[in-house]
């Protein structure tokens, strides 16, 4: 097993003065604690509307509870950063209106779960699914990846979640080649959807320098993925210079510094295996430096116990 490589330095520039980085769980937990229902599109349309309504209002409050649950996970395990499920409330945006309406009819049970996470300090963020491509050359598409991020942006207003990068929605750039359009296109998207939106480097389309680009000139920040960086420009370690530089770029794109967040995965197969390890085992030292990390590893909080572990036997 590869030692976990980190300086010990804390993290006194910033304000909160923290020894460790904050550790994000990411939408489900490796044991059943924290799951979430779902139903296809194929099996809704099967219903008549009386059907589909009982249908997906079970659905809706039972996976408002779960969230809840996984409120009390983290709380429980010491975790203050969630990522959500992107399928909260299935077929919410079906052309009948019945999720759409059901969601109304619940916003006073979201605005508590919110309200409940403020409380808890708890800061919880989205990563819409990969249909969101705001970059393609197909208008359609574009409209199409408006109308879901529209979709999570009303969600998290109905939850109380802050308009800014605190709650913020994460994509990746998408089309590549289209930095100039992904700027235009992010220009003219509403403020609930506009404040929250964060930029993330990937392995193909956009590397951490293109899309650092794309995010300064929209004025929105960067999730700066290591593994993404390693995995597209071909590293076999992160001790290279230009993850600490990408790192240190992507932390000035932040309004609030103390806000930054990044993405850490390991290699299943081989240090720059694009499929995610069970654990966390390598890391970046500058990572030491990060406010906040969403660790995505297969293994979920037993990830996060062990990449802590292993955090304070080097401190």
């Amino acid at each position: 097993m590869t030692a976990i490589q980190l300086k010990n330095s804390t993290s006194a520039q910033l304000n909160h003065q923290r020894n460790l980085p904050e550790l994000g769980l990411v939408c489900i937990t490796a044991s059943q604690e924290v799951r979430f229902r779902t139903m296809t599109r194929t099996h809704y349309l099967k219903f008549d509307e009386k059907e589909r309504k009982i249908a997906l209002k079970l659905i809706y409050r039972d996976n408002l509870q779960r969230l809840n649950t996984a409120l009390t996970f983290c709380d429980r395990h010491s975790i203050k950063l969630y990522r959500m499920t992107s399928n909260l409330f299935p077929l919410c945006d079906m052309e009948d209106g019945i999720g759409e309406n059901l969601l109304e009819e619940m916003s006073g049970d979201l605005a508590k779960i919110g309200c409940r996470a403020a409380k808890l300090g708890m800061r919880m963020v989205l990563h819409p699914d990969q249909f969101v491509v705001l970059s393609s050359e197909n208008p359609q598409v574009v409209e199409n990846s408006i109308k879901i991020l529209q979709r999570h942006a009303r969600t998290m207003d109905m939850l109380g979640l802050p308009c800014s990068s605190w709650s913020l929605m994460n994509i990746h750039g998408g089309k590549s080649g289209r930095g100039k359009q992904l700027v235009e296109v992010i220009s003219q998207l509403p403020e609930n959807i506009k404040s929250r939106l964060t930029l993330e480097n990937d392995e193909n389309a956009y590397s951490a320098k293109e899309i650092l680009e794309v995010c300064q000139n929209a004025k929105i920040p960067l999730v700066f993925d290591a593994h993404h960086h390693i995995c597209h420009e071909k590293l076999d370690n992160y001790d290279d210079q230009s993850v600490t530089e990408m790192f240190y770029a992507a932390r000035e794109t932040w309004d609030n510094p103390d806000w930054q967040l990044v993405h850490i995965s390991n290699g299943q197969q081989a240090f720059n295996d694009r499929k995610h390890s069970d654990l966390i085992t390598d890391m970046p030292a500058c990572y030491r430096q990060a406010p906040w990390i969403e660790v995505e590893a297969k293994r979920k909080e037993e990830a996060i116990d062990h990449l802590r572990n292993w955090w304070k036997v080097r401190s």
